[in-house]
């Protein structure tokens, strides 16, 4: 066993997928995006799960990792072609919200160097709705952000599930106490043998 096995590869990328999911969820909660955030808990579960299922050698764990993984994949592609605007999807449509609330992205009147400016007609003042008074000019547009996380998302993930898979090709017996059939295999007491 080297000082890079796949079991200590995989163990660090679950860690790092922890510490990503954590800060996309902070984020998510600002934004009140309630879609994200129910499938960022469940994400936050499965790696821990499949984090216990690296350190205990649980092979059913890890097996749960690989499945969520495959669909944690394709939520995070399905952001980014709503956030891109692709096959019929707006970023501008209450998905992520459910439709609770109008509330969108946190990056979006927050982001990397966003600056309020006035509009210099005097009519927009008098709107209900004081969002339509100022435009925000920021480096780095809020829908670019949402998709940079997606694709460090995808990036840990796709490396994790490359791992997870050889981690649980290279299982032995004597390590898995459980094999894929669900029994449980005992070890034989030297005092059962006489008997």
């Amino acid at each position: 066993m080297g000082c890079c096995s796949a079991r200590r590869v995989f163990i660090l990328l679950c860690c790092l997928q922890l510490l990503a999911a954590l800060e996309r969820q902070v984020f998510d909660f600002l934004g009140y995006q309630w879609a994200p955030i129910m499938i960022n808990f469940f994400h936050i579960i499965v790696v821990i799960l499949g984090l216990f299922g690296a350190i205990q050698y649980r092979s059913r764990y890890v097996a749960m990792y690989l499945l969520w993984t495959l669909l944690w994949v394709g939520w995070n592609v399905f952001v980014c072609c709503l956030y891109l605007d692709l096959g019929g999807l707006s970023k501008d449509s209450d998905t992520l919200s459910l439709g609770v609330s109008s509330h969108r992205s946190w990056w979006r009147d927050n982001g990397p160097g966003c600056a309020a400016e006035h509009l210099p007609s005097a009519g927009w003042e008098n709107q209900q709705n004081p969002e339509l008074t100022t435009v925000l000019s920021c480096w780095l547009e809020y829908q670019y952000i949402e998709i940079l996380h997606c694709i460090i998302q995808l990036f840990i993930s796709l490396l994790g599930f490359v791992y997870a898979c050889y981690f649980i090709s290279t299982f032995s017996d004597e390590e898995d106490s459980f094999n894929f059939t669900g029994e449980l295999h005992y070890p034989i007491k030297p005092s059962q043998l006489l008997f």
